[in-house]
């Protein structure tokens, strides 16, 4: 196969190992094919007929050990990817485990995570306990477990197998993934991301880590397992992607696409991980940041500034109207941290300029009092020049004409005078 500058090479593993554990209190309750026939009718082929299959084969094991002979698992570790109370006390009594090992070759279906994932969760509603993604260290309740698995149409949500964790430095927000390595994939990383790019940022590196897995299949679909998998240095994601990638497909997104450079990091440490690091364009201007924050409002909603708008009883007098009514009951939930999960909160307010005000999005990061507002700058203003994507504003209750709940797959709530735009009923400047 032939690789230009247009591509990285990147190598493929020769085999992918899937681990999950079962604590318990005591021992089986019922054999381990007995529990995942019990599947039957609930779970969809071809996965129910391949955990089968692997289950008798030398491609999976199941041991039961004292669970003193197993490695202990870190509580605050699981803690921060999600692990509850009742959880961890579960974990603190079990006296045995069971392992569930599977093997398999890199490609699609990946038949390793699949079949081990389905046989780690019927024996752990057998027992009415809990199932721990080793990959992950997570825990997945059975029904969590079973649902994160193919539907009738070969379905599956990828948030379901990879997670997006992060952290804070001098430069702003690290990124990586966790969870591309189950399909023999590099984990993504992304470095420098404005801290108030949490939520969306996570999804976009979702929905790209959903296309390059596409092509990484895509290279893997012949008989024999390649050296390598070439991967575009220049990506791109859409909303479609993002939508895909957590399970929204209808909300298709369809948003112009979002331009990515990326570049292998290899580790130093041979005990360290190498990652696939995502870049602006070459030759872009301005800082990263700034090219982040502007991907996600061209994929969230396409948050962009417009201008001038004043005539009474119109549609968009009746959108501000509708808005500016719910901004108590927005704020208050937002105080109370009662948003839907994965969500921002971004309004809409006006900037005087000569020709007219112009109205720009912001991000909300406070609200301590109902009049005013703190918030980080969703897009660039003309009539400002120190209103730059990134930057942080104060803006006046009084100023804001609109306001709305973005989640991974746009506009969940609110975006009044966005609707009468998008609509072509925009009054006549």
């Amino acid at each position: 196969m032939l690789i230009t500058d247009d591509f990285l090479p990147v190598p493929v593993p020769e085999t992918l190992t899937a681990t999950y554990l079962v604590p318990m209190r005591g021992l089986p309750r019922v054999s381990t094919r007995t529990a995942v026939t019990a599947l039957a009718g609930r779970l969809a082929e071809p996965v129910y007929g391949l955990a089968r299959q692997m289950l008798a084969s030398p491609l999976m094991s199941v041991d039961t050990r004292p669970i003193d002979e197993f490695p202990a698992l870190p509580p605050d570790l699981l803690t921060a990817f999600g692990a509850t109370a009742e959880q961890l006390a579960r974990l603190a009594q079990a006296t045995h485990v069971v392992v569930v090992r599977a093997e398999y070759r890199p490609g699609w279906p990946p038949a390793h995570e699949w079949a081990a994932r389905a046989v780690a969760a019927a024996v752990a509603e057998s027992v009415d306990g809990d199932v721990v993604d080793v990959f992950g260290l997570q825990f997945l309740d059975p029904a969590t477990a079973l649902r994160s698995l193919p539907d009738e149409q070969g379905r599956v949500r990828l948030v379901d197998w990879v997670l997006v964790p992060y952290s804070s430095d001098s430069d702003g927000l690290w990124f990586t993934t966790k969870g591309l390595r189950r399909f023999g994939l590099l984990e993504l990383q992304t470095q420098g991301v404005p801290d108030h790019l949490t939520r969306a940022w996570g999804a976009v590196l979702t929905g790209v880590a959903r296309r390059l897995l596409r092509t990484w299949t895509d290279g893997l679909a012949g008989e024999e397992v390649p050296a390598f998998v070439p991967l575009p240095v220049l990506t791109t994601v859409t909303g479609h992607d993002i939508a895909v990638a957590y399970g929204n497909p209808e909300q298709h997104g369809a948003t112009a696409p979002v331009l990515l450079r990326l570049e292998l990091d290899p580790a130093t440490d041979p005990e360290a991980d190498s990652f696939l690091s995502l870049h602006p364009p070459a030759g872009n201007p301005g800082p990263p940041g700034r090219y982040f924050a502007s991907a996600c409002a061209t994929l969230f909603a396409g948050i962009q500034p417009d201008v001038r708008y004043a005539r009474r009883g119109d549609a968009m007098s009746k959108a501000v109207a509708t808005a500016r009514a719910g901004l108590p009951d927005v704020r208050a939930r937002f105080l109370a941290g009662a948003l839907p999960a994965e969500t921002q909160l971004v309004v809409k307010y006006g900037l005087p300029g000569e020709d007219g005000p112009e109205f720009v999005w912001a991000a909300v990061t406070s609200w301590e009092t109902p009049e005013r507002l703190a918030g980080t700058s969703a897009s660039d203003a003309t009539n400002d020049p120190e209103v730059r994507i990134g930057a942080p504003i104060v803006v006046e209750a009084t100023d804001v004409v609109d306001w709305a709940l973005l989640g991974p797959t746009g506009v969940l709530e609110g975006g009044w005078t966005q609707a009468v735009l998008d609509s072509g009923d925009r009054p006549q400047s």
